[in-house]
């Protein structure tokens, strides 16, 4: 057992939150020699390896290079995939790469729509080109606004056509992806969602006060915490050579990168999601297999790292 160390004091006014090894103890977690480590999903009883593939890591590529990421992934020991049909051919590329491993591994999926039948209707695309007959996650995706959220739970909102999927086994849980606190305690307060895929990154949690907030109602909900954006240095400079398939810039620099992904596991997360170029999702997945949670003195480190720019999002949102 690793000593107890504590990272931040909870508070949902600043940036605080307990972190580990304490944080991690009402995680499930299971280690295999050689393989990325699993960790319990809330209470659903999944065990999801702690990176997860996101499905713009084949967007784009061709079928032998689909096929070959998810083959690499799965040796990672990765069984968490996730995908959009937002996300260009990804769901084309995905589907035949990820169908001789399907039994095996938890594939989420989301929707734009904020209505029942809107998302019902993806929901019926979606699980055509991903060869499946369910997902193991639906999830209302990116919502920002608190009106947004409103519908979503309102009459005729997407939550009734995802509680009629689940119903009639085409779904297995219910979460959603936000990009606003205001709109993620909305959710979380109007229903008992499964799942929540946020933000969870060094410097928008420290410098932007964005993400203790909700990581704290989930903890109090039982919610299980699936994370974006670990990896994010904040949006990308005007003139900035830009790295195909990542809207905001992520850190290159290893150190960096590793203290950050870190920074993410370190909470009671159960997996994150890195960015969907191919090359540094790989990276991220040798970055995973040497995962300790931070020091005292790291914890320092990655303050003073997360003062340098500005952060992705922050609390309160201009957008919500």
């Amino acid at each position: 057992m690793m000593n107890r160390r504590r990272f931040l004091h909870s508070s949902a006014g600043t940036a605080l939150l307990t972190c580990f090894p304490s944080g991690l103890s009402r995680l499930a977690r299971a280690k295999v020699a050689g393989q990325i480590e699993k960790r319990g999903l809330g209470k659903t009883g999944e065990l999801l390896s702690m990176i997860g593939f996101g499905g713009i890591v084949v967007m784009n590529a061709t079928a032998a290079e689909s096929s070959q990421r998810v083959s690499t992934a799965i040796d990672y020991g990765v069984n968490y995939f996730d995908v959009a049909p937002s996300y260009g051919n990804a769901e084309q590329m995905l589907g035949p790469a990820l169908e001789p491993y399907r039994k095996n591994v938890f594939l989420a999926c989301k929707t734009d729509s904020r209505d029942s039948q809107g998302a019902l209707e993806e929901l019926e695309g979606s699980l055509k080109r991903l060869r499946t007959d369910y997902f193991d996650l639906y999830q209302m995706h990116a919502v920002t606004k608190v009106e947004d959220a409103k519908q979503i739970l309102g009459p005729g909102g997407a939550l009734e056509g995802f509680q009629k999927a689940q119903k009639d086994g085409k779904i297995r849980f219910i979460g959603f992806s936000a990009h606003s606190v205001e709109a993620a305690l909305t959710l979380l307060d109007g229903f008992d969602f499964d799942t929540i895929l946020f933000p969870v990154n060094f410097k928008t949690w420290n410098a932007g006060n964005f993400g203790p907030q909700v990581l704290q109602r989930a903890k109090e909900k039982g919610t299980g915490v699936l994370a974006i954006k670990a990896l994010a240095n904040g949006p990308w400079p005007e003139a900035a050579d830009r790295i195909p398939k990542c809207w905001y810039q992520p850190l290159t620099d290893e150190q960096k990168a590793e203290l950050a992904l870190r920074f993410t596991l370190s909470h009671p997360v159960t997996a994150a999601l890195p960015p969907g170029n191919e090359n540094l999702f790989r990276r991220t997945l040798d970055l995973a297999l040497r995962f300790e949670p931070l020091s005292d003195a790291e914890v320092s480190e990655i303050k003073h790292l997360a003062a340098e720019g500005q952060p992705l999002f922050r609390y309160p949102s201009p957008e919500a």
